[in-house]
């Protein structure tokens, strides 16, 4: 039986993994360092490899909890619900977390250009089947008449890219902006939540 983590242990295991968050964002996978984590955090090489053998058990560790994050938002979706107002709130919810966790967007968007070696087989089985699942849902409120006649998947992959380009792409949203704070988020909103109306309505 594992023992629990001592309040020491909690919190040097926390700060490698948010130190190894914005080493991984900024570098990737194979630009990143032990050296360059173990600095971050505030601790020695060999303290860190006490908490984790491997560069590579930090990165799928905090991996394994980004997917459950990253789903959270598509889970929330209620087939109950008014169609379009659902829809539009799966957008704002993933542009709020493009605004919230950026480096939690860069990281999972590296994994994938470097064709997602450590969460293949997530992405063909949890985040596979909940798309399919929504997507069912979404085809239910198409043939009822409900909303506008989409490709559910491919609506799924836009509104993605839509809010996702935000914090992948940052540097250069704020470039062509001119903006160094945050409002360009609520830009954004309202810009998001008018295309999806017009888009969704039949």
């Amino acid at each position: 039986m594992t023992q629990p983590l001592t309040r020491i242990q909690q919190k040097n295991t926390t700060a490698i993994l948010e130190a190894a968050l914005e080493v991984f964002s900024q570098h990737g996978f194979r630009g990143a360092t032990l050296d360059q984590i173990a600095k971050a955090a505030g601790l020695s090489k060999p303290n860190l490899l006490y908490y984790f053998s491997s560069k590579e058990a930090i990165h799928e560790t905090l991996l394994n909890g980004l997917m459950d994050t990253w789903l959270d938002p598509l889970r929330t979706l209620n087939p109950q619900g008014n169609p379009v107002d659902e829809i539009k709130g799966y957008v704002q919810r993933k542009l709020e977390m493009s605004r919230d966790y950026p480096r939690q967007s860069r990281l999972f968007a590296n994994e994938i250009l470097q064709g997602a070696p450590r969460i293949h087989d997530g992405l063909g089985g949890p985040l596979k089947t909940l798309v399919d699942e929504k997507a069912t849902v979404i085809q239910g409120w198409i043939d009822a008449g409900k909303i506008a006649p989409l490709d559910p998947h491919h609506l799924i992959f836009s509104i993605w890219a839509m809010t996702q380009h935000y914090a992948d792409f940052d540097v250069q949203v704020r470039q062509v902006l001119g903006v160094s704070g945050d409002a360009h988020f609520a830009q954004a909103a309202e810009f998001l939540d008018a295309f999806y109306t017009k888009s969704l309505t039949p």
